[in-house]
């Protein structure tokens, strides 16, 4: 393997890169507008542009990368994680075209990849899942009879879900009718991707990395414990999982190899599980690439794991992991405040430093300047602190977060200081027990109903630079400056040949001489989030509190995101309160109801579409709405009448 292409981007694509390089590996990255000029993109071989503005048209354009590994002769793709990392048709794909697809074979992902094929291949394996029905159900006395033997609450999960998406929790009876009316294929629902679960309420998060090569030789590198969450997303990990007795690590350790060897897995992977009070083990699912928390397993076993990734898809053999050392936390730095209950936030990284000094490592992918918009996930690096044992690493997580600063984003740092000193966190109350469960960061520091499921995007102050010109104004040379005698220093920026990033420095006095302005050519230029421009600041219906109905009957998207779903049609009737689009911003679904009786009039948005915060989704008719109550306060008025 001489050259490899990342599909990916941000801190992932920055971490391969950087372990490629060290193996002498040429690397060639991809790039959207919006990540023109991060990081990875400047610290790659080669970098090629992704024209278009949504993720279909950039991370999620299987051909153009294709195309682009033919361009730049890559002779492997490594998916990172997100976007194509566990699409088995890209990864067919891939070799198809004569690459090395640095993940497991295809037909491993199609078997893990959907959670339902999981919890069937998970019996299969003699690994015991949540209990559930592993089949979709489009019959509800069925589940309301699982509901029923197995008692509320109850989850119902999306097959295709992932990250916290597409989980909804039943707690009663009348919950599980109005979700299952919601779905149903009679208003063009969705019901055939959900199944049914146990709602397991006090479990840890528990995981293993795994790894496996085509030799049949199977290692666990780590225990996980990502229970620290929100919205079923991860916030904080360590490795080793602190607490766990023998038995429990042993099944571990004996469901992660049943799962490798049944599907003659080759690479590495994460399975994930539910650990009890009760220490009981529940299969959850197999993660089949290399996930954000990898890191604390790198630190407490010392083994490069993108490294054993490119090995193990290179044919060589993998690395039999030692005994951990240790311990390691990961704290992901999100664009969420905390103040607002971790709602997603965007806007320009105005200054930022990072904490160093003994056990700390820093895996970023923005810098300073860099415009976090909410097209992408919410998380810009992660911190990771290693010390001796638990109690030390905490300590020392701390230290960093004294010394840690970020401004022009708010980020979850404040709340991780909070989690880091509570009781239940360190076990050091009064009961001595590890306290800390999926749910325990929400209950503890957050609102039951967050904020975040209503709120938009904020406002990004993108303001141009005082120092910065634009490129068209280096066109063409004004006045009569002479070339002469000038000082040698040179200005280096990027520019795109046939879609190819490339390097170019040029003298400072030819910049002089060329620019209207005179003014030095900054070197970083934050790029506007869509729809505002480097000169003007976006416009202030960029940010809603709520989906609204303006005076004409369109309903307005509350946030910036991707439609998943339209739950109506035109000509339809709908009441107040019923669910007419879903929503998806950073890993979270939102639900757009109606706010008034009325007949929808107009669709303008289509699944797959990004639409802006205050884009108008649909339009309403709201004359039979404004005639009820017309007719509620006449028939009010004559009862009034009638009284008096």
């Amino acid at each position: 393997m001489k050259k490899l292409l990342i599909a990916n981007r941000g801190e992932i694509a920055l971490r391969v890169i950087r372990t490629a390089q060290e193996m002498g590996i040429a690397t060639v990255a991809i790039y959207s507008d919006q990540d023109r000029n991060s990081p990875y993109v400047s610290m790659a071989d080669d970098a090629y542009h992704l024209p278009g503005d949504t993720y279909n048209e950039t991370y999620l354009n299987a051909e153009r990368i294709i195309e682009i590994a033919r361009k730049s002769g890559a002779e492997a793709i490594h998916p990172g994680y997100g976007f194509l990392s566990e699409n088995s048709e890209f990864a067919t794909r891939v070799a198809q075209e004569g690459l090395t697809w640095v993940g497991p074979r295809p037909e491993a992902l199609d078997e893990l990849g959907d959670k339902i094929t999981a919890r069937r291949f998970a019996v299969r394996a003699r690994v015991t899942p949540v209990p559930g029905l592993s089949e979709p159900v489009k019959d509800i006395h069925v589940l309301i009879d699982f509901a029923n033997a197995y008692g509320y609450p109850v989850m119902m999960k999306r097959a295709d879900g992932g990250g916290g998406r597409g989980i909804t929790v039943v707690r009663n009876e009348d919950d599980l009718r109005a979700f299952f009316m919601s779905h149903d294929s009679l208003q063009g629902g969705d019901l055939d991707k959900y199944f049914i679960e146990k709602f397991v309420a006090q479990a840890r998060h528990v995981e293993t990395q795994c790894g496996r090569d085509s030799h049949g030789q199977f290692t666990v590198y780590s225990t996980r414990d990502c229970s620290v969450q929100r919205r079923n997303q991860k916030l904080v990990e360590e490795a080793p999982a602190p607490f766990l007795i023998p038995d429990v690590e042993q099944k571990l350790q004996t469901f992660s190899q049943r799962l490798f060897d049944t599907a003659d897995y080759v690479g590495l992977g994460t399975c994930e599980f539910m650990v009890t009070p009760h220490n009981d083990v529940y299969f959850l699912e197999v993660n089949p690439r290399l996930q954000v928390e990898h890191t604390v397993s790198e630190e407490v076993c010392g083994i490069d794991l993108v490294r054993e990734q490119l090995v193990i898809a290179d044919g060589g053999h993998i690395t039999q992991a030692p005994h951990p050392r240790g311990h390691s936390f990961e704290l992901r730095i999100t664009s969420e405040d905390p103040s607002k209950n971790l709602a997603p936030g965007s806007g320009v990284v105005e200054s930022i430093h990072f904490p160093s000094g003994p056990g700390i490592r820093v895996d970023f992918g923005v810098a300073q300047g860099d415009t976090i918009s909410p097209k992408y996930d919410s998380m810009m690096g992660k911190i990771i602190v290693t010390a001796s044992n638990r109690d030390n690493a905490i300590a020392r997580v701390h230290r960093a977060l004294k010394e840690f600063s970020l401004t022009g984003i708010s980020t979850p740092v404040a709340l991780y200081d909070e989690i880091f000193s509570h009781d239940d966190f360190t076990a050091h109350g009064v009961s001595g027990q590890f306290n800390v469960t999926t749910k325990w960061l929400e209950n503890t520091f957050l609102n039951q109903q967050a904020h975040s499921t209503r709120a938009g995007q904020p406002q990004s102050v993108v303001n141009r630079a005082p120092n910065s010109i634009e490129p068209s104004e280096l066109g063409s040379s004004h006045g009569n400056t002479q070339l002469g005698a000038h000082s040698s220093t040179n200005t280096t920026f990027y520019v795109e040949i046939d879609d190819r990033r490339m390097k170019v420095s040029v003298p400072e006095y030819v910049i002089a001489a060329v620019s209207t302005s005179h003014r030095p050519l900054s070197t970083r230029k934050s790029q506007p989030l869509r729809g505002a421009s480097l000169t003007t600041a976006p416009s202030s219906s960029a940010s809603h509190n709520d989906s609204s109905v303006s005076s004409n009957g369109e309903i307005k998207a509350p946030m910036q995101a991707v439609v998943t779903r339209v739950n109506v049609a035109v000509g339809q009737k709908v009441e107040k309160g019923d669910l007419l689009v879903v929503l998806e911003s950073m890993k979270m679904e939102n639900y757009v109801y109606a706010p008034l009786a009325g007949v929808i009039s107009e669709i303008y948005a289509d699944p797959a579409d990004g639409v802006d915060a205050g884009e108008a989704l649909l339009k309403m008719d709201l004359t039979n709405h404004a005639e009820s109550k017309t007719d509620q306060k006449s028939t009010q008025k004559d009862e009034k009448n009638k009284e008096a």
